[in-house]
């Protein structure tokens, strides 16, 4: 493995919690803490090849006995020697072959950026529509049938069904959410962490993929 690095639009890393700092004029900051961890290239898509410019990202070092054989493939042809178990795509407009096996170089995201932050929501279980969609239900009087139900999901004989989605019960979580034009508060490689203005989706060691603001 390569010890240069090279710079994308997007870096992985994983959620470890909140805290908050305190600026110069002695303002309170809510701040979610991303611990960084080592991003490499494992695969280069081309144009010709693939149809398309990209690399593939390996993160999430597990000991080895975790890899499959097709993942301990994929990491020999690239020489890659930490044994990563995750692997997600970032395009790009112009790839080269001898980017196999370096470290993305998470320095770009410096503070004061803005970047979009993508991660998987707390699974809540099956929910109600009050809960999951904010439905504001019916009398809470006494005598009255209709509390927290969904009500009426259908039509008469015309067209005689339930229209595909429909907002009722069902599983909640565990979605993919993004929050855009997050601001980089700080980025302390020596520690490996960086803190980001606000709340992202996920819960603590869960993984999340930080990229360039597609909106500023």
């Amino acid at each position: 493995m390569s010890d240069a690095k090279i710079a994308l639009d997007a870096v992985f890393g994983v959620k470890a919690g909140m805290t908050r700092v305190f600026d110069e004029n002695g303002n309170h900051i809510p701040v979610t803490v991303v611990k960084i961890i080592p991003n490499l290239i494992t695969q280069v898509k081309t144009t010709d090849k693939d149809g398309y410019n990209a690399y593939q990202v390996g993160y999430g070092e597990k000991r080895e006995a975790l890899l499959n054989k097709p993942n301990k493939g994929i990491l020999a042809k690239a020489g890659v020697s930490k044994n990563v178990t995750h692997f997600s795509e970032v395009k790009s407009d112009a790839v080269e072959a001898s980017n196999l096996g370096k470290e993305v170089d998470i320095a770009t995201f410096t503070p004061g950026t803005y970047v979009d932050v993508t991660g998987e929501s707390k699974g809540k279980g099956f929910a109600g529509v009050m809960k999951r969609y904010n439905f504001r239900g019916g009398p809470a009087s006494h005598g009255s049938h209709f509390h927290r139900r969904v009500g009426s999901i259908g039509n008469r004989a015309t067209p005689g069904r339930v229209f595909r989605g429909k907002k009722m019960p069902g599983h909640m979580g565990v979605d993919q959410k993004t929050v855009q034009n997050m601001v980089v508060v700080e980025v302390n490689l020596a520690k490996g962490y960086l803190l980001l203005k606000g709340s992202v989706p996920g819960g603590k060691e869960g993984f999340i993929k930080i990229s360039k603001a597609m909106k500023k």
